[in-house]
């Protein structure tokens, strides 16, 4: 049987973009935290400099995908139906982490949601509310 922290570590290791973005997990309990370190190819605004949006995002997607996955006990990881992703503040050049919280699992749907933070975590950067299918659903059914 596999420990929780090798359970989150196969999660990550099935999507290739958290690879990418060098994306690690802290596992403490059951509270998952994914954090993403800063690199400079993250980077959307040099200007700024902020982090682009769809690495923020991403974050949250995968940190939900890896909860989900976790919670579900499925040796098949659920697909993503859709995301709304509320971008609150500019995402500074400097590690930023995220936790996702499973609200409800369905026979077919799950709701989640995450949040991204930097620095304060009761100053989140960007929130996620996501639906996803689960693993079970998608197994064909005996007649």
């Amino acid at each position: 049987m596999s420990t929780p922290q090798t359970r989150v570590a196969e999660a990550i290791a099935r999507i290739p973009y958290a690879k990418f973005l060098g994306v690690r997990a802290e596992l403490k309990g059951d509270e998952l935290t994914l954090i993403l370190p800063f690199a400079q190819h993250l980077v959307g605004n040099p200007a700024l400099p902020a982090l682009h949006g769809g690495v923020v995002g991403a974050l949250m997607e995968v940190t939900a995908l890896t909860q989900l996955a976790i919670a579900s006990k499925s040796e098949r990881f659920p697909k993503t139906i859709d995301v709304n992703i509320e971008y609150l503040r500019s995402g500074r050049p400097v590690d930023t982490y995220a936790r996702a919280r499973v609200v409800k699992i369905g026979r077919r749907i799950a709701n989640v949601q995450a949040e991204a933070w930097q620095g304060e975590r009761s100053q989140p950067i960007a929130s996620l509310h996501g639906h996803f299918m689960t693993p079970e659903a998608d197994e064909p059914t005996s007649p």
